[in-house]
């Protein structure tokens, strides 16, 4: 069963086309070993759960239906990955105006010590909101090995059965077997490819293979076009990242092409499975966890508005009463925050400041009447103007200015 430290078994064809499995080192497979032997263990046990309900053992339709199952309870366990990882790229979108008001504080700075200070500010940021951009990966690089697992195990079916041995786990050498006799609809096998259906003439397995190409590359494409129409908020569509969503819609499709030439027809069997989970997973987080701002945001919260519910500050659905109740409540205490916050003064400038400033006396002025105006008048002990130099009551003239001294 193990296969990696085996000595080169003897091909049970005349002519194998695939060169003997566990021949030399391979660290690569080493590394997914107990990967695959997970694979196996859930393929194999639905391939019993149909054979136990009266499907026969080497049915093409078995091994196709054990394959979904296998997709299935694979992508069921990574939901909960898959549920981390729209919360971390959800924070990383929150965040995303302050981290631009870090850039720009920085922009064109490539000093040392500007470096530095953006770094920690950013992390702090980070910090802040507990996420960071390796943790929005991180889900995914964690999904890839059990992906890749399920990828090679049916991959190397067509080998192990060409040179008589099992997988690295329960596919032993007789279920091994009856997974390459296999046949879909009776007309197709699922260890052979396009390349080898064209070559053999086996017109059916092109025209399955082909019609399944087809559905691929249609089931990603809607995939990508709802996210891209319904799942992006307005900042979003506006910087280079769409543009590059863009380009992939109708890109990213096309490499599926290389997959339908190439790779078996259990392989494409599964790859169009995860496809269209993938595609009914997207329409489920695009309605019930839609963006914020998003059109897919606005749709829901309409829905709720129908019902008479909406969504409270932690984005849990609440009747309308009480969101009213909590939208006067954050009125309130934001009113009460302004309140107490200090007031800003406003910036004057110097020529403004200039003007505000009191005009100054005249040092003679000054001098007659000791300073105690600004235009030398001084009270009466009966609150009347005595008649300084700035008496201006009609019929009196100001005295003469003393002369001066030279």
């Amino acid at each position: 069963m193990l296969d990696l430290f085996a000595a080169t078994p003897i091909p049970v064809v005349p002519t194998p086309t695939t060169p003997p499995p566990g021949e030399g080192f391979d660290l690569f497979s080493t590394l997914m070993w107990p990967f695959k032997w997970l694979v196996e263990l859930i393929l194999v046990f639905w391939h019993w759960l149909f054979t136990a309900a009266g499907m026969p053992a080497a049915a093409g339709a078995t091994w196709v239906l054990s394959i979904i199952g296998l997709v299935i309870v694979v992508r069921s366990a990574l939901i909960p990955l898959f549920v981390r990882q729209i919360k971390s790229q959800r924070k990383m979108m929150e965040i995303a105006p302050e981290l631009r008001k870090v850039q720009e504080k920085y922009r064109g700075k490539k000093d040392q010590l500007s470096r530095e200070a953006m770094s920690r500010e950013t992390m702090a940021l980070y910090k802040k909101h507990g996420t960071t951009p390796v943790s929005s990966c991180l889900p995914l690089l964690v999904q890839m090995p059990i992906l890749l697992g399920m990828f090679y195990t049916l991959s190397d079916v067509k080998k192990h059965a060409e040179w008589g041995v099992g997988g690295v786990g329960l596919l032993n050498t007789e279920l091994t077997k009856q997974f390459y006799d296999a046949q879909l609809f009776d007309v197709a096998p699922l260890h052979t490819n396009m390349i080898d259906a064209i070559n053999q003439g086996q017109t059916a397995t092109v025209i399955i293979l082909v019609i399944l190409v087809v559905l691929m590359i249609a089931s990603q494409f809607i995939t990508q076009l709802q996210i891209i129409s319904k799942n992006l908020s307005p900042e979003a569509k506006t910087g280079q990242a769409y543009q590059m969503q863009k380009i992939m819609l109708y890109v990213l499709p096309l490499a599926f092409i290389f997959s339908g030439v190439f790779f078996p027809l259990g392989v494409v069997m599964y790859w169009f499975t995860s496809n269209l989970w993938t595609m009914a997973q997207q329409f489920v987080v695009i309605r019930n966890l839609p963006t914020p701002g998003s059109d897919a945001a606005k749709q829901r919260e309409e829905r709720l508005a129908r019902k008479g519910k909406a969504l409270d500050s932690k984005g849990r659905v609440i009747p309308m009463e009480k969101y009213q109740e909590e939208q006067r409540r954050l009125a309130e205490e934001a009113e009460r925050a302004r309140a107490a916050a200090p007031k800003r003064q406003q910036p004057i400038g110097k020529q403004r400041a200039k003007k505000k400033q009191p005009p100054k006396a005249a040092p003679g002025n000054a001098a007659k009447s000791g300073g105690t105006g600004k235009s030398g008048a001084t009270d009466s002990p009966s609150g009347k103007d005595t008649g300084g130099s700035g008496d201006t009551r009609p019929g009196t003239t100001p005295p003469p200015a003393p002369p001066k001294k030279s």
